[in-house]
């Protein structure tokens, strides 16, 4: 993340006019076993798809608040990178997506022994969505769902 002042001018006026939301108090759940035993699932903001699956829709007012399955066997090299946001640059997650779905760094934590195992599928959704009441009140108890619905204990966020 760099420095406000290394935005553009469009972006740091967009910056300073959204309206940031504050979750107090924020929700937490103890775990309740050790990580050894957990199920681990990704869910990224990083708005990868695979080729088979349709990018995420850069026109979308506010945001395209739908999320893409992503299989746990999936390869780095295959993620399309459509995040919207001008706001970084997106060279790094070209040469390595791991900086934004780190399913490489997760398979070494379950070889390792430290984590139990990795969901069968993980959520990457687009970032910089402006306007979150869908994604909130539709998507996100889906995604839910569908990660309790695999017995994952876990699910590591990775904002981008």
């Amino acid at each position: 993340m760099g420095e406000f002042n290394e935005f553009s001018i469009t972006v740091r006026a967009v910056l300073g006019a959204y309206r940031w939301r504050r979750i107090d108090p924020v929700p937490w759940t103890p775990l309740e076993k050790p990580l050894s035993e957990c199920r681990l699932a990704l869910v990224s903001s990083a708005g990868f798809v695979l080729p088979d699956q349709q990018p995420f829709d850069e026109s979308l007012r506010g945001g395209d608040f739908s999320y893409r399955r992503i299989p746990s066997d999936v390869e780095g090299s295959e993620f399309i990178d459509t995040h919207r946001s001008e706001s970084f640059d997106h060279t790094g997650l070209g040469s390595d997506p791991n900086l934004a779905f780190p399913i490489d760094r997760a398979r070494e934590l379950v070889a390792s022994g430290r984590i139990g195992s990795l969901a069968r599928s993980h959520l990457s959704f687009m970032g910089s969505i402006t306007a979150p009441g869908r994604l909130v009140r539709d998507t996100a108890p889906e995604a839910a769902s569908l990660l309790a619905h695999d017995s994952v204990d876990i699910a590591l966020l990775i904002p981008v």
